[in-house]
Order: structure tokens, then sequence, then C-alpha cells
């Protein structure tokens, strides 16, 4: 059976008061009537590890999941050595996504998002993979550009933006490539910047007239939890091997704009959204089973995100296989991921980071309700 979506596993919080140190509770959602007249929408992400899916219906100025589906498909092994998808890997994506089908025909949802991201962005025989996937399955995906990828990812982390940030790094750690946002918020004034970063979906570089969010720099940066580690898969000791990683991953930072620069530590903000993230995050809070709602908002010091890093070196590969707090399914691409939040950590000034278990399906969902004006706030313009 397909893993569905805990109770309380919904995208945007409830305005209410939250304790310090985490963002607003998250309403449970629960599974909806059919009565219920409001439309159901759908957003799937196929990216280079992971096939994911929600399916929800818009309420109010939120949204609530009615059915989830995720699922490791390792779309991208041997993309790095080889530039094309493999037979294997592309034959169990199309399975997946079969099930994703019968899901979306069973809740009769019409409007919907079906995208890929890096390894499909990369691979020479990508157009051909679309064309088997739509043969397969009547499915049509859409291979999106880098900067709606990291746009999408803002969107989704939007809600957990402090009032006091001024300026606001968000990071997404793929398992093709890291996507880095940018943005300067002094302009917009402190109750407002959730929704002014919500607006962004239409674009980094919106015209119009008042106090706007601003990009200062974006980046995609073409390693991920799988590419980076398929980097340096010959390195055998466990240490050297994530030195390494970490080195190479901010060799690739150069340009951007803000790596160059000093940067103010008041008023700053990382907002950090992968399963590296939410796995470090579980890890810290010593969960044998994964609960969103613990790991969702959390905010971590660097000092923490460290002592759990050097536990997972301290376990090494076998160790980290048998973990229960990092799961069968992730063992393996766990340190390159670390490798990557570490550096980033280290090189920005900030020693917290706020986890958000949330993003591409999330931006996607909250893009395509806005853009159709049916939640309460009505669409970003």
């Amino acid at each position: 059976m397909a893993p569905q979506r805990p109770q309380g596993a919904d995208a945007f919080p409830k305005p209410q008061a939250a304790p310090e140190g985490k963002a607003p509770s998250v309403e449970s959602s629960g599974t909806l009537r059919n009565a219920d007249p409001a439309p159901l929408y759908a957003a799937l992400d196929l990216g280079t590890n992971s096939c994911r899916m929600l399916i929800a219906r818009p309420r109010g100025s939120q949204f609530h999941v009615v059915d989830s589906f995720s699922k490791t498909v390792q779309l991208g092994v041997g993309l790095e050595s080889s530039g094309r998808l493999s037979r294997a890997s592309m034959g169990r994506t199309v399975q997946a996504l079969r099930i994703c089908q019968k899901k979306l025909e069973s809740h009769g949802v019409a409007r919907m998002r079906l995208v890929a991201t890096e390894a499909c962005r990369r691979a020479a025989n990508s157009r051909e993979f679309m064309r088997s996937v739509r043969r397969e399955t009547g499915l049509t995906l859409e291979i999106i550009a880098p900067e709606e990828e990291a746009r999408l990812a803002v969107v989704s982390c939007a809600p957990l933006v402090e009032t006091r940030t001024e300026q606001l790094l968000v990071v997404d750690i793929g398992g093709g490539s890291t996507e880095l946002v940018w943005v300067d918020l002094r302009p917009v004034a402190p109750a407002l910047r959730p929704r002014a970063l919500m607006r962004l979906s239409a674009g980094f570089h919106l015209p119009g007239e008042g106090p706007q969010a601003r990009v200062v720099d974006w980046i995609s940066v073409p390693l991920g939890v799988a590419t980076l580690r398929e980097q340096f898969g010959d390195v055998e000791d466990d240490a050297a091997r994530f030195a390494l990683m970490s080195w190479f991953f901010e060799e690739q930072l150069a340009n951007f704009t803000p790596y160059q620069g000093q940067q103010a530590r008041e008023g700053f903000q990382i907002i950090g959204t992968s399963g590296t993230i939410t796995t470090v995050a579980a890890s810290f809070l010593g969960l044998r089973r994964y609960d969103r709602t613990k790991v969702d908002g959390l905010t971590m010091t660097s000092g923490q995100i460290d002592s759990v890093i050097r536990d997972y070196l301290q376990l090494g590969p076998e160790g980290r296989r048998t973990d229960p707090r990092i799961g069968r399914d992730r063992h393996a691409l766990i340190m390159s991921g670390a490798a990557i939040l570490q550096t980033l950590m280290r090189i920005w000034p900030t020693d917290r980071l706020s986890v958000a278990d949330r993003g591409l399906r999330e931006g996607l969902l909250y893009a395509q309700m806005s853009a159709d004006g049916v939640l309460q706030d009505g669409p970003a313009r």
C-alpha cells in the first residue's frame, strides 16, 4: 500500500501564536468527504532519487492533503557516468507513476502539475523517457527549469519565515541538484513577509509598485545527494570522502553573489528543505519513527547539526545502514547531504537553521491554487 500522509500533515499553518523557536502548528487534515465542493489539485515531483505526489483540496487560505505517495526510484543512478537514464531506473519509475495515475483517476483530479527535475534535465534520453511515461501511464510530465524549481521551494517555505527576518536564504537539497535563493525582505513590513515570498511563484523579478521581496541572487548547483555521492564513490575512507564532498560543494558556490561578501548576522534566517535536513532533525530528536509534526518548523543550532553529523561519521556505513533514525532508503545518501548542509552552515552568518518538511510539491499546489483564486487570500499578483 502506498504511504499516506499522517494526520497533521498539511502544508500551511494556522494563523495562531506559536512557542518560541517553533513554527505555527499545522492544522490536521484527515480524509475529506467527497461531498466537499472544493476542487482537488495534485502535484507530482519526479526527482533524481524519489517520486512523490500530493493530492489536496483548498480550504480557506490553506490546503488539506487528502492523499499522498512517495517512493524511492533512483532514477538518476549511473547518470553521472553515462549521461543517460538506465533501463532499470526508468522501469522502476514507470511502476511508481502507474500508482500515481491510479490515485489521480480514483480521486477524479482534473487540475494538476506533474514535473520532473534535474535527472531529466540532464539525461540525453529524457525525451524518450517522457514519451515512454505517457505511453505506459497516460501521464504527461513537464521538465521544469532550475529557476522555477528554486521559486517553488521559496513559496513552500514562506510560512516558516520569522517576522524579524530581513535576509533569507532558502536551501533545497535535492537528489541531483541543490537550489539556493537569497531574498532581501527589508522593504516589506514584517507581517507581510510570508505573503511577499509566496508572490515569487510568478517570478523572481516581478514588475509592480509597492514593497516587494527582492531576490538578491539564486543558484542551482548541479550537485545533490545522489550526484555528489557518485563523484566520490571511489574514495574508500568514510571521513575522507565526507571532507572531499564538503570541499567540492563549496567550490561550486564561487559565483553565488552572497558567498562573495560579508553578511550581517542580525535578522538573517536559513530555511532548509530536503530529506537530508529532515533526517538530521529526526536524528537530533531521537525519533525512531518519523513524525512530521515534530520536525516541520523545528529550529536547530549549528552545534546540534554538527553533533548529529559527527555521530553519523562515528557510526560508519554499516552503522548508518541499521540506524532506525536514518532509514534504509536514505542511509547511502545521508553523508553527501550532510556535507552540503554542514558547508552551508559554516559559510553563512548564523548558528540556526529552520527545518522545513515541505518542498516542490507544496509549492506547486500553492501556485496552482493561487493562480486559480481558490484560496481565501486570493491569487498572488
